[in-house]
C-alpha cells in the first residue's frame, strides 16, 4: 500500500492525478472497495506538501486543491447517476433483486421516506459510509424518483465528502508535515467518518407504515 501512496505522490504534480482521481470515484459506486477516499487524500497530502503548507506558508497554486475537488465532486454525481440511470431502467428483475435483499429493501425505504419529506440528508450521509453511496444511488433508480429528487442532494454529497477528503490530506500535512504520519492520521479519519455514517444510518428511523 506504501508503495501506491508513493505513486499518487509522484503523479500529483501532472494532470494525470485528476485522471486516476476521477475514475477511482465514478467507478467506486460500483466497486466499493476501491480506495477512493484514501486516494484524494494522499494527493492532497502530497499537494500541500509540495506547496509548503507543511511550513505554514500561503500555497501559490491553491487552485490545484480547489480542482481536485471539483474533479471527484463531479465524478462522483457522475457515478450516481449512472447507477441511477442504470437501475432506473433495471425493470422487474432489479426489483426482485432488491426485495430479496432486506438491506437494499430498507434502504430503498427509508430514502423515499426521506425525500419525499423534501429532505436528503440520508444522500450526503450516505455518500460517507462504506457502499452507502450505492445503496442510496442504485435504490434512488430502482424506487423511480425523479432526477430532480436525487440529483442537488448527490452534488452537495458529492461536494461534501470531496472536500472533507481533501481538508483531511491538506491540514493533515499543515499540522503534522509532510510525513506518513501525517497521511496516517487523515486516512483515520477517513475511516472514522465511515464508520460513524454507517452508525447514523442504522440509526435512521424506519419510516411509518401505512
Amino acid at each position: 500500500m506504501l508503495e501506491s501512496l508513493a505513486r499518487v505522490g509522484l503523479l500529483t504534480g501532472t494532470p494525470w492525478i485528476y485522471v486516476v482521481v476521477a475514475a477511482s470515484v465514478l467507478l467506486d459506486v460500483f466497486l466499493p472497495v476501491l480506495p477512493s477516499g484514501v486516494l484524494i487524500v494522499t494527493a492532497a497530502t502530497a499537494a500541500a506538501a509540495g506547496t509548503g503548507a507543511a511550513t505554514g506558508h500561503v500555497p501559490q497554486n491553491v487552485p490545484d486543491i480547489l480542482a481536485l475537488i471539483l474533479c471527484a465532486a463531479t465524478a462522483s454525481v457522475l457515478g450516481d447517476l449512472f447507477a441511477y440511470r442504470l437501475a432506473r431502467r433495471g425493470g422487474e428483475r432489479l426489483d426482485r433483486a432488491i426485495s430479496r435483499s432486506r438491506r437494499l429493501s430498507r434502504a430503498q425505504e427509508r430514502l423515499e421516506a426521506a425525500l419525499s419529506r423534501g429532505g436528503g440528508a440520508l444522500v450526503i450521509l450516505a455518500r460517507f459510509a462504506p457502499a452507502g453511496r450505492s445503496v442510496v444511488s442504485f435504490s434512488a433508480g430502482a424506487a423511480h424518483r425523479r432526477v430532480r429528487e436525487f440529483l442537488p442532494w448527490s452534488a452537495l454529497a458529492g461536494l461534501s465528502w470531496a472536500g472533507y477528503s481533501v481538508a483531511l490530506g491538506y491540514f493533515g500535512t499543515r499540522w503534522l508535515g509532510a510525513t506518513w504520519l501525517a497521511t496516517g492520521v487523515s486516512v483515520a479519519a477517513l475511516f472514522a467518518a465511515g464508520a460513524g455514517a454507517a452508525y447514523l444510518m442504522r440509526r435512521t428511523p424506519e419510516p411509518a407504515k401505512a
